[in-house]
């Protein structure tokens, strides 16, 4: 079976307010061939989230030049809990209306300087007029609609705390927590408009999965004429051993990169586009619709 992608572009991304680099920043790891044809990794790590997408922009177009397709993973959420969007009055209310939602709300300047707490606090107010679901801020940005803590009672009628990838995965982070160690919330807010513009940018040569692919099996005849597919992707399913000094941001996008590889060569990477097991109709809407799933979970 021949390989889906010629390519894998596995990005770690970063909330961070201010320029960074080294742990904890952005890192972009690229596996694709070289000269020779063998299968070469690299890795950038620039400080702003304005630079990410700049350097990204250029892979991808020298993987154009090279008519080579390319696997490109997020590492934070690319939708929400089923409900958000029709709690917050989008039209339409699915993954489509979160993401222009957010396009539209979010401020990102070049320095990383962003508003995602307000952002939070306005989809607070628009859900439930209360401060959740979204909660955690510095105390400097806590107001009536966002808090530093989770909330002691949490409502019935607001969308679930985890997707059902969040609980397959075993471990992810609630998309709703903004603040504190290990939380996606932030990478999220600030990540899908950038996303967003991306696939606005490369237009119908690129899919969304699972929202435009369908969540199910991929095969090459699936992805003809496609030139990237996005995913999300969680870099603490995979095994990480750093070589030598090696940061451990970067070895966990290189380990991605190359366990992807490893399954597209042995033909088990389509497989993994598609439900691991059987699922509701229900729930099978809910990914497709509006939450998006984990490759590889």
């Amino acid at each position: 079976m021949s390989r889906l992608f010629n390519a894998y572009v596995i990005i770690d991304w970063s909330a961070s307010a201010k320029p960074k680099t080294g742990k904890d920043s952005i890192w972009i790891g690229v596996l694709k061939r070289d000269v020779r044809f063998r299968l070469t990794f690299e890795a950038h790590n620039p400080a702003t989230r304005d630079e990410a997408m700049k350097v990204l922009g250029d892979v991808l177009a020298d993987l154009r030049r090279r008519s080579e397709r390319v696997l490109i993973g997020f590492d934070f959420p690319l939708g929400y809990p089923s409900g958000t969007a029709k709690m917050l009055g989008l039209d339409p209310a699915d993954w489509r209306g979160q993401w222009a939602f957010m396009t539209k709300n979010v401020v990102d300047k070049p320095n990383n300087t962003n508003n995602r707490f307000a952002v939070a606090a306005k989809m607070n107010r628009l859900m439930t007029d209360e401060a959740q679901p979204f909660w955690g801020c510095p105390v400097n940005d806590a107001q009536r609609w966002l808090t530093t803590t989770k909330p002691t009672a949490r409502r019935d009628d607001v969308p679930a705390e985890f997707r059902h990838a969040d609980k397959a995965a075993k471990g992810a982070k609630s998309v709703w927590q903004i603040f504190g160690n290990g939380t996606v919330g932030s990478q999220a807010i600030v990540g899908i408009p950038h996303v967003a513009a991306l696939k606005k940018a490369l237009g119908d040569k690129a899919k969304v999965w699972p929202f435009e692919t369908g969540w199910r099996a991929q095969s090459p005849a699936d992805l003809d004429g496609l030139e990237a597919v996005i995913a999300e992707i969680y870099p603490a399913l995979g095994e990480v051993k750093p070589e030598g000094d090696e940061v451990i941001d970067r070895a966990q996008v290189r380990a991605l990169c190359e366990q992807f590889a490893r399954m597209d060569e042995a033909g088990k990477l389509g497989a993994a586009f598609g439900p691991q097991s059987a699922v509701s109709t229900e729930v099978f809407d809910a990914v497709e619709q509006e939450e998006g799933w984990i490759l590889g979970v």
